[in-house]
């Protein structure tokens, strides 16, 4: 999802989306808390290559292949962007395919065992569409294929995309506060129908402290996924971590809902919505989008050494107080989800607006004194 002016936004209105978010009871008081030391130790990825081509610079979803690379943006108004690009080892695009009708808001990709491109047409930042899709493009087609799908339970918006060892597609809500759910088609996809999907599951992520250009609100939600090439570990990535689980059963869905994950911080990411595993699966490999950054930014793949260490014990849900960015305590559950948590005072959408207008007359008062 691209949000425009979002540095200049988040970096301005951290109190006030803190303070807006403890009015609504959507988090604790303990949110306000600056973050802990440990999050400030945290080492950047290393980069690996830059992306030039001007085409991409809304960077929504990447795959690594044994060539080099496959990228999309999200639902970018210029028509040259609406493609599938394929890189080169160095980040040059060698060629591209565009799709036969517009797509809405191409947000992740996967590839499956046989070499199957899959795009998730899944983003919808209003919850509004009544369908989502993927693009699957076979190796050697020339253009990709529709595929919808509908939700059971009404529109979500989603960033992540997983295939499970049966090349099922697993659909991953962005979340917002620390709760994701997953979504699975009901029956084999087919082109010109539409299937239902089915609710298989949530995921509560782990509650960590690392630095990124959305402070607390960038931790909660889920903006990319990726699985291992030998299938045994996915990852799901947040603009601040990435949480990777084993999968030694090739139960993508069982490893997600009750396994405890490994953190890799990924700090201070312009707008991090991608992650791959490198093509021997010892690395983490991330790009951000950098269409708001400053001119002569380019997106670069940033390399993050995978993790052997066993992942830490689960703690208690609602700790108060930020952790450290290698702690692991489930954060608060998403209001209104199967077996969520609703927060006291949770406040409905026209609630939520006016404590916004509060927040922001008096983050102005606030500035306007300094």
């Amino acid at each position: 999802m691209r949000v425009r002016g979002r540095l200049t936004w988040a970096r301005r209105s951290r109190a006030r989306a803190a303070l807006v978010a403890v009015l609504a009871g959507v988090l604790p008081p303990a949110a306000l808390a600056t973050p802990s030391a440990a999050a400030g130790t945290a080492a950047a990825g290393t980069p690996v290559c830059q992306v030039r081509d001007d085409r991409l610079r809304e960077i929504s979803g990447m795959v690594a292949t044994d060539d080099g690379y496959v990228m999309i943006n999200d639902g970018a108004d210029d028509e040259a962007r609406r493609r599938i690009f394929f890189l080169d080892q160095r980040c040059a695009v060698v060629r591209s395919v565009a799709y036969p009708s517009r797509p809405r808001d191409t947000e992740d990709l996967a590839v499956g065992r046989d070499g199957t491109v899959w795009v998730a047409d899944i983003g919808d930042n209003d919850r509004s569409r009544p369908t989502i899709a993927l693009w699957r493009l076979t190796p050697g087609a020339g253009k990709p294929v529709l595929h919808r799908m509908t939700y059971p339970d009404g529109p979500h918006d989603a960033e992540a995309l997983l295939l499970d060892a049966d090349g099922r597609p697993l659909v991953i809500t962005k979340g917002g506060s620390g709760t994701v759910f997953l979504y699975a088609p009901t029956t084999a996809l087919r082109p010109g129908a539409t299937t239902p999907m089915a609710s298989v599951g949530q995921v509560t992520l782990p509650r960590t402290s690392t630095s990124n250009p959305f402070s607390f609100l960038g931790r909660g939600v889920i903006t990319g996924a990726a699985s291992a090439p030998d299938g045994r570990r996915v990852v799901l990535r947040s603009y601040a971590d990435a949480f990777e689980y084993d999968v030694p059963a090739g139960d993508v869905v069982t490893a997600l809902t009750s396994g405890t994950p490994r953190i890799t911080p990924l700090p201070d990411e312009p707008q991090g919505e991608s992650i791959t595993y490198s093509r021997d699966g010892r690395s983490l490999l991330t790009v951000s989008e950098t269409a708001d950054q400053p001119a002569g930014t380019r997106p670069t793949v940033l390399r993050y050494p995978v993790t052997d260490a066993p992942a830490a014990a689960a703690g208690p849900t609602g700790s108060a107080g930020p952790v450290a960015s290698t702690s692991v305590r489930p954060a608060a559950e998403e209001d209104g989800g199967a077996g969520g948590r609703t927060w006291p005072l949770a406040a409905g959408a026209g609630t939520l607006l006016a404590l916004l207008g509060v927040g922001g007359v008096l983050w102005w008062r606030h500035t306007a004194r300094r």
